[in-house]
Formats: structure tokens, sequence, C-alpha cells
């Protein structure tokens, strides 16, 4: 393969990184003013109609065989609709900064379920750094003090923990449906999935009488550009790039999340928070091991922001 060609696989990955990394501080931007349930809704609206104008090209990507829509249904349940319920309220009350590096729990919250309902070995050096993850959230959300992006740490991280295990549930449902569903195609069966299951839920929620063209724009590019067009490039990644390499760079969006949030929020973060995020760092590299995914690498991330 020609040296140009791989280069343009990986900045296509890297892009796509920066691009899920920028979705958290679009939609704390969002909810900010706007309900979240209304944020969302509009959210899956616009990716689902990106998805129904690219469908000629994504028609030929799945292969139903009889009984998958129990797993279609499973996974559109873990998300969106429980994760961006979770998410979208955790944002209001926690730093965009915090609840991305909650994300880098869930391989371990991955590997912890899997080992008690797949009964996948876990090895003590993965409890190990697991438990140090823990700590490290822990410490991270009890050494920050409560401010205009954080006003109640607390409960916003507990939530965003509640939508990684939504993550988790989506995470071991996809595992089976990659083997008969490309990417695109399960991305774009959740945006249709999550207009119609938010859309009662954005009707009861309090609609203001004009949206803001910031807050349009945000929404538009949180359903355009950070879901299509992020999978768009992983997707080209994996047309020349291991699927294990694509998907190790998914390690990078709690940096990166963290990054935007201090950069375009003007979020800061105290000695003692660094010293957590190391420890949340610490902890997921002690829980890598080489041994047997428990989703495919070609499975479409679960964190989308």
């Amino acid at each position: 393969m020609p040296d140009n060609v791989t280069l343009r696989a990986h900045l296509a990955l890297l892009l796509a990184m920066l691009l899920w990394g920028s979705s958290f501080i679009a939609l704390k931007l969002a909810v900010t003013e706007l309900s979240p349930m209304i944020v969302v809704f509009l959210r899956m609206c616009v990716g689902a109609l990106a998805f129904l104008v690219v469908w000629p090209w994504l028609r030929h990507g799945f292969h139903y065989q009889k009984g998958d829509w129990k797993l279609l249904a499973g996974m559109a349940l873990f998300e969106p609709c429980l994760y961006f319920i979770f998410e979208a309220q955790a944002l209001q009350y926690t730093s965009a900064g915090q609840a991305g590096m909650i994300t880098a729990m869930l391989p371990l919250m991955v590997a912890v379920a899997a080992y008690f309902l797949l009964k996948e070995r876990t090895s003590p050096r993965q409890w190990i750094g697991f438990a140090i993850a823990v700590v490290g959230v822990v410490l991270m959300t009890l050494a920050g003090e409560d401010d205009d992006q954080a006003p109640n740490a607390v409960l916003g991280n507990t939530l965003e923990l509640l939508a990684m295990v939504a993550a988790v549930g989506y995470t071991l449902m996809v595992k089976h449906l990659t083997k008969r569903y490309s990417a695109f195609f399960i991305t774009a069966f959740q945006a249709c999935v999550g207009a119609v299951f938010f859309l009662p839920l954005a009707l009861l929620a309090d609609w203001p009488e004009t949206i803001s063209l910031s807050t349009f724009g945000t929404i538009v590019y949180l359903g355009l550009v950070a879901t299509l067009g992020a999978y768009g490039l992983y997707n080209y990644s994996l047309t020349y790039l291991k699927a294990s390499v694509s998907a190790g760079y998914t390690n990078l969006l709690p940096a990166f999340t963290l990054l935007f949030s201090m950069l375009l929020l003007g979020e800061r973060v105290n000695l003692w928070q660094w010293f957590a995020i190391a420890l949340v760092f610490l902890g997921v590299y002690l829980s890598q091991e080489k041994r047997q995914r428990s989703v495919p690498p070609e499975a479409p991330p679960p964190i989308t922001g």
C-alpha cells in the first residue's frame, strides 16, 4: 500500500477522534440553552435525515437474519435511548472534560461485564486497573469545586457513569450484529430509532420561542459532522488499516475532550484532578492485554458525545 494512502487513513482516524471528542463540548453548549431531550431529538433528526440521503450507499450494508430484531431493539434501547437520556442530563451538571474522562472507563466496564455475563477471562491485572480507574473517577469528582461548568459534579458524573452502563449493554449487543451489519448501517438505525423515541420526550419539554443560530448550528454539527462525518472517516480508515489499529485510536477520545473543554469552554483542572486523571489513564493502561476483545474492533464506537 502506498505510504500516502496509509498516511491519509491515519489522518482520517485522527480527525474522526477530534470530531467525536468535540461532540461533548457541542452537546454541553447546546443543553445550556435547550432542554436536553430537545437537543437529543433534534440531533437524531439531523442524523437520520443525513443517513437517508446516503441510503443508496448503505442499503447493501446488512444481511438480516431471523431473530435479529431482538438484538437490534436491545442495542437501540441501550443506545441511543438510555445512553443519551443519562448523558444529556449529565452535561447539565458536570463539565464536558469530566464527562469525557469518565468515558475512559468503558473498556474496563465492558471487560467486567463480559466476565460476569459471557464468562470471558479477566486477569488480576485488569481487576487492579479497573479499581485504580474507579478511584481516579471518584477522586476527580470529589476534588473539583462546583462552578458554572460543573454546578453539581457528583450528580453529573453519576449520570455519566449510568450512560457508560448503557454503553456497556450496547457494546455487548453490537458484538453479535457486526457480523452481518456495517457500522454505517448500525449508526443510521440508531439515529432513526432515536428520532422516534425522543419525539414524545421532546414534546413534553419546554420549547423556547426561538432557537439561536449558534445553538441550531451546534445541533446540526452534532447530527451531521460529529455523527455522519466522523463515522465516514472511521470507516474509510478501516478500508486501509487493520481494525485493531483503528479501534486503538478511540483511546484518544477522553484526552481530546479534556483538551477541547479547556480551550473552548475555559474549564480548569486543579492539581488533585490532574492526579485523578492520571489514575484513570493508568487504570486503562493496566487493563490492556493481548486477548480476545469483547467486541469486534469493526463495531462503531458507542461514545459519540
